[in-house]
């Protein structure tokens, strides 16, 4: 029988071969915020081994705030000639890809980044724990942040992309304006959930505008923060459909569940993921990610565990029953780049145990 993984799908105007997606993962491997050759073969070689579209690594906007790590690529002015030759030599292997356009908020300490000078962006100027620690930013600064977004959704375009995925997970800058505990605006941005989703909306929209009718935009999103594993933006579907759905009147074509265990239920009562309530709500496209082919959790392993790979089978059982549409792979893709096609030849006992000391390469 045929590996559900491996069966063709249609994402808007795209057309994948197969449902394995590489995961974003930050590899801070470009100095000054330029990707150079080796970061072009990290990703050529994964689009040659059987991966069905690859989301690079979180990449800057270009707001001066947007990045707390000058290795970590940026994505405008000198950095785009490098992402044209990533994009070239994926395209060579046959390989699909769209770049992760990411803003870190303030999850940024003061004086890192490509500008170490400039003041961090948020959208309250309060911490996780409540402590107001800035003046809140201008109405004109947060327009900036959402055009930002758009100006390097055109760049992603003019480059010969094939989507675009926005984050908007794991507590960074669009997450913070989702969680009431660092958003407390009185405008449009604030209130319930629903509204203070629409800055994310706003951002898709401009990026819409940016992109045209036709290139997917995907939106990565999670209930689970950095600051705050615990968190959860939605107890009740009916909370998370209210989310989603602003994100589905705003026009994107794709929602990347992320949890730290993509096997554990997202409401009680139910067997479905975090991917499976958002599909079963919106009808739009999931993409389900978290330990895949992994036996420990996300932190554990970047905290030096090693992990075996485990059994595909919930994961296929769950991708043909339709729970979810696409599987992005992380950690195992990051430990080996045949993973994809140890897949499919059913060689998966050539898969080696994860370990963490694959975060110091680039391979």
């Amino acid at each position: 029988m045929t590996n559900p993984l491996f069966t063709p799908f249609s994402l808007g105007s795209l057309e994948l071969p197969n449902r394995i997606v590489m995961a974003p993962m930050t590899r801070s491997f470009s100095p000054d915020g330029i990707p150079g050759q080796n970061v072009a073969d990290y990703y050529a070689r994964r689009a040659a081994n059987n991966v069905g579209l690859i989301l690079t690594e979180g990449t800057v906007i270009d707001r001066k705030a947007a990045g707390n790590d000058g290795n970590v690529p940026k994505f405008y002015d000198e950095a785009l000639d490098g992402w044209k030759r990533v994009v070239e030599q994926v395209k060579a292997e046959g390989g699909l890809i769209a770049p992760q356009l990411w803003h870190v908020g303030m999850m940024r300490k003061p004086g890192t980044g490509h500008y170490p000078d400039a003041p961090s962006d948020s959208p309250s100027g309060i911490t996780h724990t409540g402590k107001a620690v800035m003046p809140p930013p201008s109405d004109e600064d947060v327009a900036d942040m959402v055009n930002s977004y758009a100006r390097s959704a055109a760049y992603a375009k003019e480059l010969g992309f094939d989507a675009i995925e926005i984050h908007g997970a794991h507590g960074y800058l669009i997450d913070q304006f989702f969680w009431d505990v660092m958003n407390a605006r009185e405008d449009k941005y604030g209130g319930g959930l629903a509204e203070r989703a629409t800055f994310a909306a706003d951002i898709i929209r401009e990026c819409r505008k940016a992109v045209g009718p036709d290139m997917p935009i995907l939106i990565r999103i999670s209930q689970w923060k950095q600051q705050d594993f615990s968190a959860r933006l939605a107890e009740t579907p009916q909370e998370m459909e209210d989310w989603l759905k602003v994100f589905v009147d705003a026009g994107v074509d794709c929602l990347h569940c992320s949890q730290r265990r993509f096997w554990e239920p997202e409401f009680d009562g139910s067997d479905l993921n975090f991917a499976g309530w958002a599909k079963k709500l919106t009808g739009l496209p999931t993409i389900t990610v978290g330990s895949v082919g992994l036996s420990s959790d996300f932190i554990g392993a970047f905290q030096g565990e090693n992990s075996k790979a485990a059994s595909l089978d919930d994961l296929t059982e769950r991708l043909e029953k339709g729970e979810f549409d696409l599987v992005a792979v992380g950690r195992a893709l990051l430990q080996d780049p045949e993973w994809a096609t140890k897949v499919l030849e059913g060689r998966e006992d050539e898969l080696a145990d994860y370990d963490a000391k694959s975060l110091t390469k680039l391979y």
